[in-house]
Parts: structure tokens; C-alpha cells; sequence
């Protein structure tokens, strides 16, 4: 799969632009605050339908203008696509696949998998819970589409829950109503945690194997799931009814505080380093290859789940590399597509050999490399 060109008009710095993508390998090069970041965010918002940056539409808009466009033509699996996005500032955003406009943003199935690597997502590692879960939920999402339905599901069950929680209904109505939502959390909750744990599972034995050969040997990655739900050993008709126990156990707590104490939604990622918990004893050059494994795992799993490598969007990671780690990883996307943000290129042009078309960018200018 690749994006074979992408247009921009009023997005971010960019007025109007047109550019013929490599369906190997593209590097943007140019100082910092010019607009290359802004490009992997368009593709990005191709396959996603959102931002990496912002969840404020209107931000992406050029600062005088009142409406922005995105396109891109897309090959997926043989097939070429048409994606399109529409921003307004004072209205929702319009997405639009092959001309056929979507009712909502959540319809989007672009067919476009990607997996970002930038500076940021060593919060992967030191980051809250929080940023782990949201890693979990887009990956998921990108190799299983039910799982993204019922992420959605999930977290509207839990809005109304809470918001019953904070409600000043009578006790015997509260509980009335709490049963039943009890029961549809805990069906659909069960569900996520069954696709993270399996996920999970995967992305730890690849990732175990790409962080042995980075350290040479010297270090072992492991990661695991930590739920606050009770399943191990656990098929999945015990982990739903341990599930529902949990939300009856955690009632009075919930209702006392007015939010849902247990479930997905408050879970968790363990990794750890030759058995050391790495959110707590892992260095910075420890963390970057930790992350660096995970995302590389990422990209095999894709592959070996769908047949066909996802975009790789590479937002300037190399300066925060060391050679071999660069070597690798450019050894890594000889079968992605591959899009590279750098401020230098002397560090790429000695390890990179493969078909390539570079792009000079400044000031939301675009010349090509002859």
C-alpha cells in the first residue's frame, strides 16, 4: 500500500501544493517550524480521519482562511482510492472516499494502515496510562475493525454510566439502572480486553526479538498486559461474569465518587527490561529503543495480519538515534512506504542507497531534489 500524491490548500502553512509521492521512500528536509511535520500530519489524517497534533479542526486551517482541503490518491491492496477531507472553521469536517461523502467521521475505513514514529512517543514508555491505551486502541483498530466499533461503543456506555453515577436518583433506581448498564459495559469491555491481551501477546514476541538484536544481545524486552479485571487463567464467559462482580464490588466507590473505577478504560501496558520495570528504571537511550522495537513491531504485525506493509511515517527520529540504531531502521522499510522529516540530510545520504525523492521544504514552499 502507498499514497501516491497529495494535495494541500490553506492547511496549516500550505497554500496550495501538489506533490507525486515515491512509492519507496520520501524525505523531507528543511528547519525546524517550515511544514515538514505538517505533511505526515495530512496523510496521517487520510488514514485516520484526525489529527496527531490536536483534537481542534479548525486549527489545521490556515490562519487567514476560513476552510482548508486535503486529497490523496491511495493504492490499497491493488485498488486505487480517492480520499478527501474538508475542514471549516465553523463547521464539522467533511470526508469524502471516491466522491461518496460519509455521514460521520467513524465511517472512515480508508484502508490506509500507518504507524508513526516521532520524538513523542518515548511517552510511550515514561508517559501516563493513558497515552499507553490510546497506542493500544490505534493499533488494534488498524488490523481489526470491530475493535474500533467497540472502543466506541464501550466509551458511550461509560459516559452514560457516569454520568448515572453523578445523577440524584433514588438508591433503588440508581441500582436498577446500573445493573443493566453493568451488563453492557462488562459484555463489551470483556471484548477489548480480549483483543489487547492478544495483541499484546504478539507485539511482545516480535518486539522481543527486534529489541534483542538492537542491543546486541545485552538487553530483554517484555511487555504485558495489567488489567484491572481479573482473567487470568480465564475463558471468556468467566473473565465477563469477573467483569460484572468487579463493577458490583466497586459500586459504592463509584457512585461516592462518580466515575467507573475498573475496566479497559483505566488499564494498562507493562514493559520491562531484563525484567526491570522500565517506566521507572529505563534511561533515555533505553527508552528510544523501546519504542523504536515496539514500532517496528508494529509494522510486522500489520504485514502479517493483512498481507502488505503499512505507510511508515517517520517524524525527525534520526537525530535522536545512534548509527547502528539508524542503520537498522533504515535496513528495516525496504518493503514500507516510507516518509522521513529530517533537518539534515549528511546523516541519511551515507546509509541510504535505495530509490528515493527528497523534498526541500520552507516556509510551506516545496522544491524537489533534481
Amino acid at each position: 500500500m502507498n499514497v501516491k500524491n497529495l494535495r494541500l490548500i490553506n492547511f496549516r502553512n500550505y497554500k496550495n501544493i501538489f506533490m507525486e509521492l515515491n512509492d519507496r521512500l520520501n524525505i523531507f528536509v528543511g528547519k525546524n517550524a517550515q511544514g515538514k511535520t505538517n505533511l505526515l500530519e495530512a496523510v496521517y489524517m487520510c488514514a485516520t480521519g484526525k489529527s496527531f497534533r490536536t483534537s481542534r479542526d479548525r486549527e489545521l486551517i490556515n490562519f487567514n482562511k476560513n476552510e482548508a482541503y486535503i486529497g490523496a490518491a491511495i493504492k490499497v491492496d491493488g485498488n486505487e482510492k480517492i480520499i478527501e477531507i474538508k475542514l471549516e472553521k465553523e463547521k464539522p469536517k467533511r470526508i469524502r472516499i471516491n466522491k461518496l461523502e460519509l455521514n460521520r467521521q467513524r465511517e472512515l475505513d480508508s484502508g490506509l494502515n500507518i504507524v508513526m514514529f516521532s520524538p513523542d512517543d518515548l511517552s510511550l514508555v515514561k508517559g501516563s496510562p493513558n497515552e499507553r491505551r490510546l497506542f493500544l486502541d490505534m493499533s488494534i483498530s488498524q488490523i481489526k475493525p470491530i475493535y474500533k466499533y467497540n472502543i466506541n461503543r464501550y466509551n458511550k456506555i461509560l459516559f452514560q454510566r457516569n454520568n448515572l453515577l453523578k445523577s440524584d436518583k433514588s438508591k433503588n433506581d440508581l441500582n436498577n439502572l446500573l445493573d443493566i448498564f453493568d451488563m453492557q459495559l462488562a459484555n463489551i469491555g470483556t471484548e477489548i480486553i480480549i483483543s489487547r491481551i492478544e495483541y499484546i501477546e504478539k507485539l511482545s514476541k516480535v518486539s522481543s526479538s527486534i529489541h534483542h538484536r538492537l542491543t546486541l544481545g545485552k538487553e530483554a524486552l517484555t511487555l504485558s498486559y495489567s488489567s484491572s479485571i481479573n482473567f487470568n487463567g480465564l475463558n471468556r464467559k468467566e473473565m465477563e461474569r469477573s467483569f460484572l462482580k468487579s463493577l458490583m464490588d466497586n459500586r459504592s466507590k463509584d457512585i461516592a465518587t462518580g466515575s467507573t473505577s475498573i475496566g479497559p478504560h483505566r488499564d494498562d501496558i507493562n514493559i520491562y527490561i531484563n525484567n526491570v520495570n522500565s517506566r521507572i528504571f529505563a534511561s533515555q537511550g533505553q527508552q528510544r529503543t523501546i519504542v523504536l522495537s515496539i514500532k517496528l513491531s508494529e509494522v510486522e504485525i500489520i504485514n502479517l495480519d493483512r498481507g502488505t506493509y503499512p505507510v511508515l511515517l517517520l517524524d525527525d527520529v534520526f537525530s535522536e538515534l545512534d548509527y547502528d540504531r539508524r542503520k537498522y531502521l533504515i535496513d528495516s522499510f525496504k518493503n514500507t512506504q516510507t516518509l522521513i522529516t529530517t533537518t539534515d540530510m549528511d546523516n541519511l545520504y551515507e546509509l541510504i542507497s535505495t530509490d528515493k525523492s527528497v523534498f526541500y521544504i520552507e516556509d510551506g514552499s516545496i522544491k524537489s531534489e533534481e
